[in-house]
């Protein structure tokens, strides 16, 4: 839990960075869904007849991403297990929004899915106009996998650890920039929540339109941006070539992947935790039996040792629920978010 204090900080620190980049602000965020929110019960029988054809996954980031790899490790053995193709198509664009409107206004029939990250929960309570919206026009089908980002600084920022960057950032309030894969996306939020437990300002430098995930690290690696969160696998290159300089990774544990970094916890900032994690949605009103049959085979894919080694290599770890429970978790987290969105009354222009 956060001390009070640190809280009044937190909602001035978040402001200042909204109006930094032209966010105004409102009193009022929209009601949550109810509790039971898209959860199909356990008595539902699953669909014998699903899939009857290709079966589209749709990813918001690009190729390279995290929705794109993971979704490209699970591919195959869905295809096997339908007897169809599972084919993943990119659609970056839109500040991550393009890929959830085209599934949004897909047939729901369960044969265009979007894969995306939490920021699916998350943009429900974030200040952008959508034309679509992240709780009530999806269906949570399952998570998929959970993993740490890594902080990591431009080699021009001139630190090397995440006390120099709050030093930095202390003696020269709203100077240094952070860059994000777009507003509301776990890469912006996490580095605001970072932002707020150190106490500093900093300017969003949000991912311009269309640029993947691969293209806004590498303009943090050109110091266009002087720090970032990033999915840990995305900076390795960089980091062995001295582009990147590894800060700190966001769980509650040192990554195998880079065994000498600390975590965020370790490096300074007591209980710091904020994972990235990935799921499944179908469009609403898709029917509860492809829905049920989707949960179940994704679960027993995710549970097969070649994939959770495959997984492994990326630093991830599968994240096994069951529809309901994920539908839950869906709108838990969209509830952190709502908070800290009310607590700094953020609001699109």
């Amino acid at each position: 839990m956060v001390p009070e204090r640190v809280k009044i900080i937190c909602v001035a620190a978040l402001a200042v960075a909204a109006c930094s980049h032209g966010v105004r602000l409102r009193p009022n965020a929209p009601a949550a869904p109810p509790r039971d929110y898209a959860c199909i019960t356990d008595t539902v029988r699953p669909a014998a007849n699903y899939p009857t054809q290709a079966v589209r996954l749709i990813e918001p980031f690009g190729a390279g991403g995290g929705p794109d790899l993971v979704g490209r490790t699970i591919s195959p053995s869905l295809s096997v297990l339908w007897g169809q193709a599972v084919r993943v198509e990119n659609h970056p664009g839109g500040g991550s929004t393009a890929a959830p409107a085209l599934v949004a206004t897909s047939p729901p029939d369960g044969h265009t899915l979007l894969i995306n990250t939490s920021a699916q929960a998350y943009s429900a309570a974030l200040p952008k106009n959508l034309p679509y919206d992240p709780l009530k026009d999806f269906i949570p089908i399952a998570p998929l996998t959970s993993q740490p980002y890594l902080l990591v600084a431009s080699q021009h920022a001139g630190f090397r650890t995440l006390t120099a960057l709050i030093a930095a950032a202390k003696a020269a309030p709203g100077k240094l920039r952070f860059a994000s894969t777009g507003v509301g996306t776990g890469t912006h939020l996490g580095a605001l929540k970072l932002n707020l437990a150190a106490r500093i300002q900093a300017v969003h430098v949000p991912a311009r339109q269309g640029e993947a995930v691969a293209e806004v690290i590498a303009s943090t690696v050109a110091g266009r941006a002087d720090y970032q969160l990033v999915p840990i696998q995305f900076a390795l290159t960089y980091i062995r070539a001295g582009a990147l300089v590894p800060l700190g990774v966001t769980g509650a544990e040192r990554s195998p992947l880079l065994p000498d970094v600390p975590t965020i916890g370790e490096a300074g900032i007591a209980g710091f935790e904020f994972p990235i994690w990935y799921g499944l949605w179908a469009p609403a009103g898709t029917p509860a039996g492809v829905i049920e049959k989707l949960a179940r085979d994704i679960r027993r894919v995710l549970a097969t040792p070649a994939v959770r080694d495959s997984l492994a290599t990326h630093g991830a770890t599968p994240m096994l629920m069951t529809q309901c429970e994920f539908a839950q978790f869906v709108l838990s987290e969209s509830r952190v978010a709502a908070r800290l969105v009310r607590a700094a009354r953020i609001s699109p222009e």
